[in-house]
């Protein structure tokens, strides 16, 4: 989903409601990916632990507003019904809690699309491997056939620890050359180079 601007103007209005210092854009997206207080606690180091359940509430509220805006890339909901068809598993691994995942995936009509989903409110954070360990098992699937497309570092450096694939995507959350500092198989300019790969080597 096309969330990284969402999720960047909320952490920052939720500093300013707090009237703590605002982070930047690239400081706020650079944690996207990480579990919620982790995220917030990352962004804002100076911040005192008693204030981030009140920074957690002030994200939800800002992001729960702009939440009916958020919309898919063009041509991915095309490209996840083609891989469902065509027989290979799908999952999630998120730092988004398991309410915030199933609203989302609800509200994009995706619910029944994937076969497992795993939230950081579930198990370790990202980079820890255990989100790609546990939804291999839960499928029954090797984890060196198993490949992990995602748009930051977290993402990519979770694929590693887990001994899976990594696909870099350079239309989200972190820039290029962040991503270029781990490992892929490939790194997609768009949800069309992406889903092309997918049909040429999945």
């Amino acid at each position: 989903m096309d969330s990284t601007a969402t999720i960047v103007r909320s952490i920052q209005a939720a500093a300013r409601d707090l009237g703590l210092p605002i982070p930047r854009d690239e400081q706020a997206s650079h944690v996207i990916g990480l579990g919620l207080q982790e995220a917030l606690m990352t962004v804002m180091p100076d911040m005192e632990l008693s204030m981030a359940p009140k920074m957690v509430e002030r994200y939800k509220y800002h992001y729960l507003a702009k939440d009916p805006e958020l919309v898919l890339f063009d041509g991915v909901r095309d490209m996840l019904t083609e891989l469902s068809q065509a027989g290979y598993f799908l999952a999630v691994a998120t730092g988004k809690s398991r309410v915030g995942l199933n609203r989302a995936m609800n509200a994009a009509g995706l619910l029944s699309m994937f076969d497992a989903t795993r939230c950081a409110d579930e198990t370790f954070s990202k980079p820890h491997p255990a989100m790609l360990q546990e939804l291999t098992r839960e499928l029954g699937q090797d984890m060196r056939r198993t490949v992990m497309i995602g748009d930051t570092t977290h993402d990519l450096l979770m694929a590693s620890n887990a001994g899976a694939g990594a696909i870099a995507v350079e239309y989200g959350a972190h820039p290029v050359d962040h991503l270029r500092t781990c490992a892929s198989l490939f790194s997609a300019t768009s949800v069309a180079q992406l889903h092309q790969w997918l049909s040429e080597n999945a």
